[in-house]
């Protein structure tokens, strides 16, 4: 969690006045992986890794956005926003400020000061954590309100619209209404949500291998191009499916003759990995760790084989996490192509999991690898400043 006063004390440094402040969290996703862009299941937590925006007004006529982590400042007119994507970071602000201008959101002049302890290209959606700080930091600006489920479908667009980055709406949602000690079982097709309770004595321990990703990158929009492959010709097969979501496996064999071998493989992935999310909340609300760390496994091989979105990094971060005490399951989590693994250790072998794994896959893979030992955690609020 980054830590609100010293952040405060920064921006008054800076701009002179410090009149609000809003922090939204990244996230990791236990399972459910590319299906929230077909109409599907996920189930992530909100994890105590967050991104904080204090904003105020400016002295000047222009407003200025400045990154304490990047070390560089965004200066623009907020009445004249950038119309398209420098591919750095201020297309996260930019994008978000463009997409609520859309819904008749326009801010005043600011003064912002941004930062994060979310891990960049990690897949623990660093993203929609500026994004959905940035989302409610403008709307507090231009005097407006939004339901959350408004305001994760407006960084939804940002990011798609303006970024270019074809990711579904679990991010966006997950910093918006995450719940504390819980994960969520997010159905993205009419965006309904119910809380299932992480046992106490579970921790959340997240691996990065240290091996970057990005959406924008053409990795991730192949699979989309994949997965939308199969979906027309699944669509085509049977006027009953109008997503993903609604086929089953007997539908995608009926089929196969008429996508590719990869689109069938996604599209396979998909339609498993739904089944998995719903019987993984059974088993959480059942308190069966051991059929849920079977699925963890299952849900690896799949994203591993079918979507073909690991790496051999990954892959050994899983392995050794299977060799050691209090595993309950673990398995790759995030867009694919590098990131993390999620890990759900027994809590009294969790620093002892975290050290053995540091050592392992340093010698191994001769990489210093991350490992955060985190809590599920609330969603997007604004935060008190100090009088």
């Amino acid at each position: 969690m980054i830590a609100l006063e010293p952040l405060v004390r920064r921006h008054v440094e800076r701009f002179g006045v410090a009149e609000r402040a809003f922090q939204a969290p990244g996230r990791v996703n236990l399972i459910g992986e590319h299906t929230d862009y077909t109409g599907g299941l996920v189930m992530p937590a909100a994890i105590d890794f967050n991104t904080v925006a204090v904003v105020g007004p400016t002295k000047g006529g222009r407003s200025v956005i400045h990154s304490v982590d990047f070390k560089k400042e965004f200066e623009f007119d907020a009445s004249a926003l950038p119309e398209k994507a420098k591919h750095d970071w201020t297309d996260y602000p930019a994008g978000v400020l463009w997409s609520l201008k859309q819904s008749g959101v326009v801010t005043p002049q600011f003064t912002m000061t941004l930062q994060g302890d979310v891990p960049l290209g990690a897949g623990l959606s660093s993203s929609a954590s500026i994004e959905v700080a940035v989302a409610l930091a403008a709307l507090a600006l231009a005097g407006k309100s939004m339901a959350l489920t408004d305001v994760a479908l407006a960084c939804k667009k940002a990011e798609n619209g303006f970024v270019g980055a074809q990711s579904g709406i679990m991010d966006q949602y997950i910093a918006c209404c995450g719940v504390k000690d819980h994960a969520l079982v997010i159905d993205t097709r009419d965006l309904g949500s119910r809380a299932v309770p992480l046992p106490s004595d579970v921790r959340l321990v997240i691996c990065n291998s240290m091996v970057k990703h990005s959406h924008a990158g053409g990795e991730y929009n192949e699979r989309r191009a994949e997965v939308e492959e199969g979906s027309r010709a699944l669509r085509a097969a049977n006027p009953d499916i109008h997503e993903l979501r609604d086929a089953r496996l007997e539908d995608l064999e009926e089929a196969r003759g008429s996508m590719s071998e990869n689109a069938f493989l996604r599209c396979r992935h998909i339609i498993t990995e739904n089944v998995r999310v719903e019987e993984a909340a059974t088993a959480l609300a059942a308190g069966d760790m051991k059929r849920m760390g079977e699925l963890m496994a299952e849900a690896h091989a799949s994203y591993r084989d079918d979507f073909a979105a690991s790496c051999p990094e990954v892959d050994l971060l899983v392995e050794l996490a299977a060799a050691e005490p209090g595993l309950i399951g673990a398995r790759l989590t995030g867009g694919g192509f590098g990131g993390c693994t999620v890990n759900l250790v027994e809590a009294a072998h969790a620093e002892a999991f975290r050290r053995d794994i540091h050592s392992a896959y340093l010698e191994r893979a001769g990489i210093d690898a991350e490992i955060y030992l985190c809590q599920a955690a609330a969603g997007a609020s604004e935060l008190t400043l100090a009088k």
